[in-house]
């Protein structure tokens, strides 16, 4: 349904609503996270909130306040949608929510009671069906008036009062992301989880791209936020003359792709800076037509945020094969040294390390070693000879497998896994991908991941939560497409590496054995077309007829012969992939190494030491068998706050939100919510009282799926007379 707010919103509503938008944004370089009116809290991405109305000392009084339910998961005439997820972290305006379903319409909500004021769903052209991605993470927000969103491969601009497109935007309300990057449109797989970031009147976008061949590259691109207009572009794989060009082969900014920005940004207003931290080249795992160093691949950017002239880099990882992307926006805070005030560019890793730069000129705030790496014994792949590891902070997630950390859960378990060795290589970091199973620690998804870091001004300490599983990267030899291939050859070629031999998936890539349940065959042959987010488009590879087989196939099962473009000669065609995205786990699913498999670490950025570490999940099931405090898969981010808490939802199997003391680690509180929580808490307050509220959505690696938000608040009448804090928010 879509409902207008026009009729409900009073001119001193949208008053007070702008008065808040300028009292509480970032202005002149200080942020005051008096409330949530932007991705990560603000600017700088902190996920630090100055409230404390909920404290250490109340905090296990808190009750839910309200749930808003989108309905989408539920639909019985929208099937696909039980396939979409909810990372969503919502912004607040004033007494407003803003956030997203399942199905990516954008609502409005009144934020003292979850009350529906409006909800748009994205603006389809005659002829399309549908434009919605698999999920987005934020909204944008330019100055209390506009929401900006994107969905698929359009950016989308709305009225924040009503959800009426703004038809100056763009095309009538939208832009195409696939246009401007040099490709053909038609080819262009593009979406963009993570939301950009708005200055000025710029709105700074990344992208989520394939990531094997072909894909498009990961330029980052700022739009004039009232036309729509491209006002610069920043190209991620440097075109010729340009700075970083000579770290690729001469003409692969004309097929590879990657070196994108899917985790978002962070922007130091005063400065005038954005930065960023971007993913690996695609192909991920096999980098023989892409030697060289791979700029601005796997690098902290810092760019003119004006102009998207660059400022500095910093390259984390060298010609990345590991999908060492960097997972969170940096996050943009002051540390100490020597006693003196320092500006940094703190940045999470997969790999479970922290760099920490100074702002000004990315010169790493700790020592730094050079790490040699061995030669690759693949053909044609050419590894860097170092890697480059922070020596300080010490890592947060363990670095290593060997015989001491191997599972001994139960005998049966530690058994299957020593027998798993005999066909695996464990060790630590870097060692180079072959066709023999080695195991990945931290694995693909981290160490750190997506859901970011939270930062607390006052102590200096940065709060990460981590995934400790190990993953298995092995590479299979692929062989050309010969004209007269079947359609179950190209499937063998292109889709199994991440969809499974068997259609039944591979870690986190969905299943495809009921997709005729889900997609129509014409919606099927334009993705295959286009690609979609982590999918390529296969435009490049295979003709229309051979698309319509290949839909054919993976919907009816008919193997039918079609003619193939993609030889031995192209740079397209890689003849090593990986052969999939499987656990390394025991016999019954558990994580084959000993707990923790998730953890939640203090660290202080001033010394690089820890404060604490404690496990972050468990397994009910494990549980009722005595093992608790295991850790487990966690997805979503922390935040911190003034009132002493760190609190954190992100754990997969037991579903809970917690609150820790930001001190010493103790857990506080605890709600088991409806599905997991696999998006970051936002923290907010309206009339005086505050909320804490958090996006249950679940779903990964399976578990209940849901499209509902839950809001917590101390009871009304017993929480604390609002501070000074408080009262900034609702203005």
């Amino acid at each position: 349904m879509t409902t207008g707010f026009g009729a409900r919103a009073t001119a001193g509503m949208l008053a007070a609503v702008l008065a808040s938008a300028c009292a509480d944004r970032d202005t002149g370089g200080v942020e005051e996270h008096r409330t949530w009116q932007d991705y990560g809290g603000g600017a700088s991405q902190l996920q630090y909130s100055s409230l404390d109305q909920v404290n250490r000392e109340n905090v296990r009084e808190l009750e839910l306040a309200w749930t808003y339910d989108s309905g989408d998961l539920d639909s019985e005439d929208r099937p696909y949608h039980a396939k979409r997820r909810l990372h969503h972290t919502p912004i607040i305006l004033g007494d407003r929510l803003y956030g997203v379903s399942p199905a990516l319409r954008v609502f409005a909500l009144n934020a003292a009671t979850g009350e529906l004021l409006w909800d748009r769903a994205p603006t389809l052209a005659p002829g399309e069906k549908s434009q919605g991605g698999v999920f987005i993470r934020g909204l944008m927000q330019w100055q209390g008036e506009r929401i900006l969103y994107t969905a698929g491969h359009y950016l989308y601009a709305l009225d924040a009062s009503t959800g009426e497109p703004i038809p100056s935007f763009g095309d009538n309300g939208r832009v195409d992301l696939r246009e401007g990057l040099g490709r053909p449109v038609d080819s262009v797989g593009i979406s963009s989880t993570s939301p950009g970031i708005v200055f000025g009147d710029l709105v700074i976008m990344g992208s989520s791209i394939a990531e094997t061949l072909p894909a498009a590259p990961g330029d980052v691109r700022a739009y004039d936020v009232r036309s729509g207009e491209l006002v610069w572009s920043f190209h991620t794989i440097p075109h010729p003359g340009e700075f970083g060009h000579d770290t690729w082969p001469e003409d692969a900014w004309t097929y590879s792709g990657g070196a994108n920005v899917w985790s978002g940004f962070s922007l130091d207003h005063e400065r005038g800076l954005v930065f960023f931290g971007t993913g690996s080249a695609s192909d991920d795992f096999y980098g023989a037509n892409r030697v060289g160093d791979n700029l601005f691949a796997n690098s902290i950017v810092a760019l003119d945020a004006r102009t998207g002239k660059r400022r500095w880099h910093f390259q984390v990882v060298r010609h990345d094969v590991w999908d060492r992307d960097l997972p969170a926006p940096p996050v943009l805070g002051t540390v100490l040294r020597d006693g003196e005030p320092v500006d940094a560019v703190i940045q999470i890793t997969k790999s479970g390390h922290v760099f920490v730069l100074d702002r000004d000129t990315g010169e790493s705030l700790f020592p730094l070693r050079e790490v040699p790496i061995q030669p690759s014994e693949m053909p044609g792949e050419k590894l860097a000879e170092t890697q480059v590891l922070p020596v300080l902070p010490k890592p947060f997630a363990r670095q290593e497998i060997d015989e001491a950390t191997l599972t001994d859960r139960t005998p049966e378990a530690a058994a299957y896994v020593r027998a798993a060795l005999e066909n695996t290589t464990i060790g630590g970091q870097f060692i180079p991908p072959s066709t023999r199973a080695q195991a990945i620690f931290p694995g693909f998804d981290g160490g750190g991941e997506w859901g970011g870091p939270a930062f607390d001004p006052e102590t200096r300490l940065l709060y990460v939560n981590a995934n400790e599983m190990p993953w298995l990267l092995k590479l299979d030899e692929k062989q050309p497409l010969p004209a007269g291939a079947d359609a179950a050859d190209v499937y063998e070629a292109l889709c199994a590496p991440c969809h499974g031999a068997d259609r039944k998936g591979s870690g986190d890539f969905p299943g495809l054995e009921d997709l005729a349940e889900r997609m129509e065959h014409d919606a099927l042959t334009r993705l295959l077309q286009t690609g979609r987010g982590r999918m390529p488009g296969f435009d490049a590879h295979l003709d229309w007829r051979a698309r319509e087989a290949l839909a054919a196939y993976l919907l009816y099962g008919r193997n039918e012969p079609i003619e193939s473009a993609l030889g031995a000669d192209s740079p397209l065609f890689l003849r090593f992939r990986i052969a999939g995205y499987p656990l390394f786990t025991d016999h019954e699913g558990y994580p084959a190494v000993k707990p923790p498999w998730g953890t939640l670490t203090a660290i202080d950025l001033d010394t690089g030491e820890h404060r604490w570490q404690v496990p972050l999940g468990e397994y009910p099931e494990l549980v009722e068998q005595g093992l608790a405090n295991t850790g487990s898969q966690n997805y979503g981010g922390p935040v911190v706050t003034a009132g002493g808490l760190v609190i954190v939802a992100a754990t997969l199997f037991d579903r809970r939100i917690r609150a820790f003391d930001k001190a010493t680690g103790e857990l506080l509180w605890q709600y088991e919510l409806p599905a997991a929580g696999v998006a970051t808490p936002a923290v907010y307050a309206v009339d005086g009282r505050q909320y804490i509220v958090i996006a249950a959505g679940g779903g990964k690696f399976g578990g209940p799926q849901s499209g509902k938000y839950l809001a917590f608040a101390l009871p009304r009448g017993a929480d604390a007379p609002a501070n000074d804090s408080n009262e900034g928010a609702t203005r």
